[in-house]
């Protein structure tokens, strides 16, 4: 939403009239219509004088933000549009610059808005007021006491949801700069029948709600509650859910407000477990129970409840249950002990109910005043604010709204009072004429309900304290004896003649005459509530409880300061209270805060005239209007007034200067208005009526447009010459790049034909020198030709006989070397790919180049071996020479020789460093290995095969024993002498040992392995690299063998085999081993 616009007066674009001051006509009508069309638009805000009407939108407006408090800082009280923060502004100001007590009075019916007031007010002296952290800190603690006495003395009634349900006055102290140092609360007339009825649609106080709703559950159960609101009979369950509201979150804010206000821990606990006993007083119920004496007494139904309280509050549950059934009196040294019944039992327990909550109530408002006090003695300024109850007229009416309308009774006197006076000393200060104010003087009703000897409070305290019979009917017959004559006071059975016929007043109700309109009051109750009476046993059994809160709050119960006096009456009590309040208000400078509230709904958008008109007439607006118009409707310094209609008078436009008053009365001269219509006073002027300033707002309104004229006029003479002379110079500016550019332009044409030109001529020159240096050049071209050809025939007319004789060998030579370079452009273009397994290799051309072809093959498939062989790694080259080298001792030899190609050189097929197995075998070899792989060894006398390791180091040839890793020989490889195999597909082969060696003293080794190619490959280089001598590899299908002493022969043969292709050796007799291969 757009900001609003600030104004810079009351008058300025104003919606209906500001003030009331200045309505014209001034009736009823109106009055309404202008309230009406200012509300309906967002103009809730509106004065009579200094008042301020306040109508309750019943919505959020975008009127109270930081920007807002800002726009009213520091200004004239009619320098802005109405506003709250206005009159919070003047008082603030009077307070601190001119040491003026304030006080802001707030009134209206409930729902009205007087507690967001009185919130508004409080939160825009905060604001406005110094900062620094002392400072904040007692701020933060004045605006944290409003949640906390909310929650406690607040309800959702019919007509508000956050109704206020006892007054109160705070009173704010400032020290001499303007900065807060504490405050005191006051508090009036607790509804604390509340606490144990609530009417239909109504709900309890808030905190029960609250606590309820956001106690844990830790707290629920040390407190003994339950969170359903149906298990307490003081808690209405038709509205105990209120739309919009969040009874658990407002409890944390509540306990929040109670740590920053000052609580300790143990106080928020024990004010807590004193609202769960006053719900848990409301369950118990009683029984009548007959006595042998024929008197009927009260027992307690269920004692559970009962136990709970006192284990809550520490009461012996004993003494707390006589005090239910008994009563004592006590009449100088006799006590007399009375049971009560069962009706008289439940009178019991709300009254102590009621009581314990308002005393609570008490007790929280004057631990807050502790908190919130001044710390330093220095004179303060102070700042009132009084925010409490507006004057009740409902369809039964009884005590509570009888000393309610009393009060404003009181506070219209004072409003009356404090108005005329202020006004008195206005026109005394500015030096104007007095002139008497009639007005209606309600001192005549005030003193009917307070006079101390005929006084309705007075014979209600008398008729309450007489012995015998006391009923709400004697009361009547006593006012109907006393105050019969009396104008403002009519009833049914008045002797006064002219009521005995009024069928509209009931037989049990009376009526007075207020200054907002007629109230009738029902007696009933009147004697009671007046009364509030708790039985001293009652007393007694709190003052004995354990918890200190509420033995503090029954100083009565003590037994040893009983005191027989009857304690003070309500009335008289809040009589006291009310005097001690409108002696406070009269000594300072008030301020009104009058609240309307615009329908019954709580709707937003909605105003019901008959409502607020009821309330206008309560509130007694219109004889404020009345009073203050009844001299001079409007006054304004002659400061601010010369400078609003200065511009009407030649002499005083634009600028005046001499005193501000000589300019207003040059003006008001010049204007021609009647000396009659206004008075000059010290330092401001008077207009005694609307219609005049009226008229000179009109001739202002009439005067600016003529000035927006003159002044639109000259704007445009100027924006036309400035917009003229801007065009003049851009086209100067304009025509010299232009004419720039032109010049630019030309001489470029210019530049480029000369160019053109040159370029021309000059190849017009070289076109003829070329012409003449090729003449010239052919010429030369030509006897050089003839010359040569001359020669040539003199030369070969001389040689001919010696180049017919070598002509046949030139060309011979020439042919042949033409079909060379031929061949090799086209051997260029035709050559294989670099892979050296490939066969591909163009064909021959020519027959006679036929050995030139060949080693030309020869020579690139060397060098594309070479490119091939120079890709691989070290590890690769080692492999590959391992590799070349089997080819060269197996190919075309072996038969098992092909199948090995493929398959690549591990040598460690036994991953003896990591099989823990093999750890001793591992430790027990300290050179590389080589190979390490499981071979067949067999026998040597039956031709058995038996596993073994099979292990080639550097130096040495060794086997173990493939079950335990143990080492079963060892050979040298000095000692070995040749392998021999077969040319077959089989894995068989013989490793022969040096005779006489050590290891050769059981003879030759026989093996069959499945790696016999590598195998032997790898054990033919180590040994070459070891002894510098190549190892015999003998290849034959018979060859001997040395066993011990005996030489034999290993055959091999071809055969059928039982077991597959597994080749099977058998010893056939000392000298022969044959193996049968597939």
């Amino acid at each position: 939403m757009a900001k609003m616009e600030v104004k810079t007066s009351l008058l300025d674009n104003m919606i209906g009239v500001g003030d009331m001051v200045l309505l014209e006509p001034l009736n009823e009508e109106t009055f309404i219509n202008n309230l009406k069309k200012r509300f309906d638009h967002n103009e809730i805000y509106t004065y009579i004088g200094s008042v301020v009407i306040s109508v309750n939108p019943y919505r959020s407006l975008p009127i109270y933000s930081p920007e807002k408090v800002e726009d009213y800082r520091n200004r004239n009280f009619y320098e802005l549009s109405p506003h709250i923060f206005a009159l919070s502004d003047e008082a603030y100001r009077s307070l601190r610059d001119q040491d003026k007590d304030q006080c802001i009075l707030i009134t209206g019916e409930s729902g009205a808005g007087k507690t967001e007031a009185s919130k508004l007010v409080m939160s825009y002296v905060a604001a406005v007021c110094g900062k620094g952290a002392e400072v904040n800190q007692v701020k933060e603690q004045l605006l944290q006491s409003n949640p906390v006495l909310e929650a406690f003395g607040n309800a959702k009634t019919v007509r508000n949801d956050n109704s206020s349900r006892f007054g109160k006055y705070m009173d704010i102290e400032f020290d001499f700069k303007g900065d807060p140092l504490g405050g005191v609360i006051s508090n009036y007339l607790l509804e604390k029948s509340r606490v144990v009825k609530q009417p239909r649609g109504e709900r309890n106080f808030h905190v029960f709600y609250q606590l309820l709703s956001g106690a844990s559950e830790e707290l629920l159960n040390k407190l003994k509650l339950e969170r359903d609101f149906s298990r307490y009979n003081y808690l209405s369950l038709d509205s105990a859910k209120v739309n919009g509201v969040d009874d658990a979150s407002n409890f944390r804010t509540v306990r929040n407000a109670m740590q920053i206000v000052g609580f300790m821990d143990h106080e928020a606990e024990s004010v807590l477990e004193v609202v769960a006993a006053v719900l848990k007083l409301g369950n118990i119920e009683f029984k009548p129970e007959s006595r042998v004496n024929g008197l009927d007494e009260s027992k307690i139904k269920d004692k559970n409840e009962l136990k709970e309280i006192c284990e809550l509050t520490g009461i012996d549950q004993s003494v707390l249950e006589r005090a239910f059934s008994f009563r004592t009196v006590e009449a100088k040294q006799e006590k007399v002990s009375t049971t009560l019944n069962v009706a008289q039992a439940y009178y019991a327990r709300d009254a102590l109910a009621k009581n314990l909550y308002s005393r609570l109530f008490s007790w929280l408002v004057n631990r807050i005043n502790e908190s919130i006090k001044a710390q330093t003695k220095v004179r303060k300024k102070v700042m009132g604010v009084l925010d409490i109850y507006g004057f009740e007229i409902f369809e039964d009416n009884s005590f509570e709204q009888f000393i309610i309308n009393y009060c404003n009774e009181k506070l219209q006197q004072i409003f009356i009072e404090l108005t005329l006076k202020e006004e008195q000393e206005e026109y005394i200060r500015e030096d104007i004429e007095w002139t008497h104010i009639d007005y209606f003087n309600n001192a005549i009703i005030c003193d009917l309900i307070e006079n101390n000897t005929n006084g309705i409070l007075a014979m209600l305290d008398e008729e309450c304290l007489r012995p015998g019979t006391v009923t709400d009917e004697t009361f009547l017959e006593k006012l109907n004896q006393i105050c019969a004559t009396h104008q403002h006071f009519e009833s049914r059975m008045s002797k006064c003649s002219r009521f005995l016929n009024d069928t509209s007043l009931p037989h049990s109700c009376f009526r007075i005459q207020h200054y907002a309109g007629k109230v009738l009051y029902q007696v009933e109750g009147f004697v009671d509530k007046n009364n509030d009476l708790l039985y001293r046993d009652l007393s007694q059994a709190m003052w004995k409880a354990g918890h200190a809160l509420i033995k503090s709050l029954f100083p009565e119960g003590n037994p040893a300061k009983i005191n027989l006096k009857r304690p003070p009456t309500a009335g008289s009590q809040f009589k006291a209270s009310v005097a001690t309040l409108m002696k406070n208000l009269q000594t300072k400078n008030p301020n009104y805060i009058r609240c309307i509230k615009p329908n019954d709904k709580k709707a937003a958008h909605i105003f019901n005239e008959a409502l607020v008109c009821h309330q206008i007439r309560y509130l007694g607006l219109l004889e404020n209007v009345r009073v203050r118009r009844a001299g001079y409707a409007f006054r304004q310094a002659y400061e601010p007034c010369l400078e609003r209609y200065k511009m009407l008078c030649k002499q005083t436009w634009p600028h005046w200067k001499g005193p501000a008053r000589a300019g207003v009365e040059v003006l008001f001269n010049e204007l021609e208005i009647p000396m009659e219509e206004y008075s000059f006073g010290r330092s401001k002027i008077f207009i005694r009526n609307p219609r005049t300033l009226f008229k000179l707002e009109d001739l202002r309104k009439q005067r600016l447009e003529d000035l927006a004229t003159l002044i639109q006029k000259i704007y445009r003479g100027w924006k036309c010459r400035t917009h003229f002379l801007l065009m003049r110079k851009s086209q100067i500016v304009i025509a010299a790049w232009y004419r720039r550019y032109a010049q630019q332009k030309r001489y470029q044409q210019i530049k480029s034909s000369a160019l053109v030109i040159q370029s021309y001529i000059r190849g017009w020159k070289a076109r003829t020198i070329l012409r003449e240096l090729k003449h010239q050049k052919r010429c030369e071209e030509a006897a050089t030709t003839i010359a040569a050809y001359w020669h040539g025939t003199q030369v070969r007319r001389e040689y001919r006989k010696f180049f017919r004789a070598n002509a046949g060998k030139k060309i011979y030579e020439f042919t042949i070397q033409r079909i060379v370079q031929k061949y090799f452009l086209e051997m260029k273009n035709k050559m294989p790919s670099l892979s050296p397994i490939d066969k591909n290799w163009p064909s021959r051309p020519y027959l006679f180049l036929d050995s030139t072809h060949k080693e030309l093959k020869r020579i690139f498939h060397l060098w594309r071996c070479k490119k091939y062989r120079d890709q691989f790694t070290d590890q690769q080259k080692l492999i590959y020479e391992e590799k070349l080298e089997a080819s060269e001792l197996f190919k075309d030899k072996k038969a098992l020789y092909p199948s090995s190609v493929g398959q690549p050189f591990q040598g460690a097929y036994l991953e003896i460093n990591k099989n823990p197995k093999y750890k001793k075998l591992k430790d027990a070899i300290e050179e590389k290995i080589i190979i390490a792989e499981v071979v067949n060894k067999i026998n040597r006398a039956n031709g058995k095969s038996t596993s073994r390791i099979f292990l080639l180091t550097n130096n040495n040839l060794l086997l173990a024993d493939q079950k335990s890793g143990q080492i079963k020989s060892e050979v040298p490889l000095v000692d070995v002498t040749k392998v021999s195999m077969s040319s077959q597909n089989d894995g068989f082969f013989a490793i022969h040992l040096r005779e006489g060696s050590e290891a050769a003293s059981k003879g030759d080794f026989l093996f069959s392995s499945d790696h016999l190619i590598e195998m032997a490959t790898k054990l033919y280089r180590t040994t070459l690299s070891q002894t510098k001598q190549k190892l015999n590899i003998e290849i034959s299908d018979e060859f001997l063998v040395q066993f011990r002493q005996d030489k034999v022969c290993v055959k091999f043969i071809q055969g059928n085999q039982k077991n597959g292709s597994v080749p099977t050796c058998k010893r056939k007799n000392n000298r022969l081993l044959e193996v049968a291969v597939p």
